[in-house]
């Protein structure tokens, strides 16, 4: 409002200025805007209280905040629940939670309060979503397609506009039913000013009068909502002439004083609150009750007496004004706060173009800056507001970084694919060798073929997602089934091997069921009968002779439960171990037998030397002393390793002869 405010007016401190309709918010483009037009026939009124205009007030905007706002609830008493949705950073949002966030207003609130909420939620989708479908578009283009062809949607896309067309049918539906309501209410209204207009100067029955008067302003209160942009003409004109009406009643003092004392007590009182609102931090929910005192003083309450209507508003507006300064210095530090955002969204943007900046040579290294463009894309959403007027600029610059970085990985990747094709076509041609020969009975001249196309497969590198495959267990039925041929073929030559491994295997398992009796002798020749029937079953396959060792492991273990004396078990065990080196002409095994022996023997001799050189350190000590005890103990256990090792000599050289 361009003049003090109208609640001044409304004490009858001033005649009321032409007040210029306030414009009515803009609404999204999918919602219908109510079109309201005053009745020729009541125009008058309102002119007759727009004549006058005070050249010597200066503009309230702390008060015009509050009547704006009070304006725009003036249409539907449940827009006031519009101030308790709570603030969300929509901006550091990924697509899936705004359209979650979309939908929970949708269900959970009234849709004439969620206008300015769903209006930020289609900004900050519409953005990021643009940003995808250029990137799907670059990738697109970059595989080879025609931008002309180019179409890309997804499962949030779809849902995003399922909740769009929800909403714009919904508010399409609420203003339609609004609108005549409005008008409607307009109109009674405008009806009970020109009733208040037709009391003036009615003298015959003054009682009377003033009781119709009562009556009307009962009506006034229960007319209901009107048109935003003539809420604030409307209530000026009403308060207009009901000042016209109270200055009337100056020929009967005692009711108009009985009005002028109880506004003046309850306005004191709203007065009162609003200094205790000045005073509080939370400056925001000082500024929402405020709005509801001054809807109070407005639409409740009529004027007080001459000699107190400019103190009183005085104070009022200085509380105000001292709410509006807070909160105006509140949005000055989220300015701050913005522009330190700015700061970090920036240091963002310089990251992805360092991250353009580094040469790209792998899959590997293009991978992990994706990981990394990824991180620094959430930690760019996450990094809060900018301010208004820098936050256009800033989202081109973020969204131009990030196309460069895709450019020149779809470029990278381009290239990869042309060298993918060529290792298809490489691969292919192995198949086609694979599958010539995987029937052939040449096995001496096919085997090193076959091996060296494996060979030559795995040094080709990779080939495109969607043949690799395939193409794979092509190449691989191939190769197994001239091996598995190759290999029928062999085992039915060497059948007599295989036989041996199936009893050898057989008696491993024999082992592990092996009963103990209380003889242990009797146990040894049983065990050692089980080592000659393994010996004699002869050679197996050279790609099963780990058998050799599993049951030579299984005779240890059998023989290590035995109850007897461990150097004789020793020996025992020993025995069965030379009886499987020895044999044909080949000595080689007993050879490394030997040597192994010797090495052991002369570690153990130095053994015993050093722990007996440690004696002479304990010369003067006495022989029960219990570290003297312990190595006189150590020396004797290696004495007797010693002689068990030199029988093993022994017994070793007496296998040659």
């Amino acid at each position: 409002m361009s003049e003090i405010d109208n609640l001044q007016d409304a004490d009858g401190k001033k005649e009321v200025d032409e007040t210029k309709a306030e414009a009515t918010p803009n609404q999204e483009q999918v919602e219908a805007k109510t079109e309201e037009r005053v009745p020729e026939e009541t125009s008058d009124t309102i002119a007759d209280a727009t004549k006058v205009v005070d050249e010597n007030t200066s503009e309230e905007t702390h008060v015009e905040e509050i009547e704006s706002s009070n304006a725009e609830d003036a249409e539907d008493e449940s827009n006031a629940e519009r101030h308790k949705l709570e603030d969300k950073d929509y901006h550091a949002m990924s697509m899936e939670d705004l359209v979650s966030e979309f939908e929970k207003l949708l269900k959970n609130h009234k849709i004439q309060t969620i206008s300015s909420h769903v209006k930020e939620i289609k900004s900050e989708f519409n953005s990021k979503y643009s940003a995808l479908l250029e990137e799907k578009k670059e990738e697109f283009i970059a595989d080879g397609g025609n931008s002309i062809d180019f179409y890309y949607s997804n499962d949030t896309k779809k849902s995003f506009n399922s909740a769009a067309k929800e909403y714009k049918q919904s508010i399409n539906a609420y203003y339609k039913d609004r609108e005549k309501s409005l008008k409607d209410n307009l109109e009674n209204r405008l009806a009970i000013i020109e009733e208040i207009k037709g009391l003036v100067g009615v003298e015959e029955n003054m009682g009377e009068t003033y009781k119709h008067f009562k009556e009307l302003q009962e009506k006034w209160r229960n007319a209901g909502p009107i048109p935003r942009d003539k809420y604030n003409n409307a209530w000026n004109t009403y308060h207009h002439h009901v000042e016209r009406f109270y200055d009337f009643l100056h020929l009967n003092r005692d009711l108009r004083d009985m009005d002028f004392k109880h506004n003046y007590e309850q306005k004191l009182k709203i007065i009162q609150r609003a200094e205790e609102l000045a005073a509080e931090e939370n400056v925001n929910h000082s500024f929402r009750e405020l709005q509801v005192l001054h809807k109070l003083w407005k639409e409740e309450l009529g004027p007080v007496g001459k000699e107190h209507r400019e103190e009183i508003w005085q104070r009022f507006s200085n509380a105000t004004k001292t709410i509006h300064d807070k909160r105006q210095d509140y949005y000055a530090d989220l300015d701050k706060a913005y522009e330190k955002n700015l700061v970090r969204k920036e240091d963002i943007i310089e990251k992805i173009k360092a991250l353009n900046a580094e040469e790209s040579n792998s899959h590997n290294v293009i991978q992990k800056r994706i990981k990394q463009l990824e991180a620094l894309r959430e930690e760019f959403f996450n990094a809060g507001k900018v301010p208004l007027k820098q936050n256009e600029a800033t989202w081109k610059k973020f969204k131009d970084a990030v196309r460069e970085f895709n450019r020149s990985k779809n470029k990278f990747y381009k290239n990869l694919k042309k060298d993918q094709y060529a290792n298809l076509q490489q691969k292919l041609e192995l198949i086609k060798v694979a599958e010539g020969n995987k029937d052939s009975d040449d096995f001496a001249t096919v085997t090193p073929l076959m091996k060296d196309i494996q060979n030559q497969w795995k040094t080709i590198g990779h080939v495109p997602r969607k043949d690799s495959d395939k193409i794979w267990k092509q190449f691989k039925n191939a190769c197994n089934h001239y091996f598995d041929r190759m290999h029928a073929e062999r085992k039915a030559e060497n059948q007599e091997l295989y036989d041996a491994f199936d009893k050898k295997k057989e008696l491993l398992e024999s082992l592990k069921s092996f009963e103990f009796s209380d003889d242990a002798k009797a146990d040894i020749i049983k065990l050692q009968d089980k080592i000659k029937t393994y010996k004699a079953l002869g050679f197996v396959p050279q790609n099963k002779r780990f058998i050799d060792g599993k049951f030579y492991k299984a005779i240890d273990a059998a023989f290590d439960k035995l109850k007897m004396d461990k150097s004789k078990l020793e020996m025992i065990r020993f025995e069965g171990r030379l009886e499987n080196l020895s044999g044909g002409d080949d000595t080689r095994q007993l050879d490394n037998e030997q040597n192994f022996i010797r090495k052991k023997i002369d570690e153990v001799k130095s053994e015993i030397n050093q722990l007996e050189n440690n004696l002479q350190f304990f010369s003067n000590v006495k022989d029960d002393n219990p570290l003297v005890k312990d190595v006189h103990k150590n020396i004797e256990k290696h004495k007797a390793s010693l002689e068990t090792w030199k029988s093993k000599l022994k017994r070793v050289r007496e296998m040659y002869s």
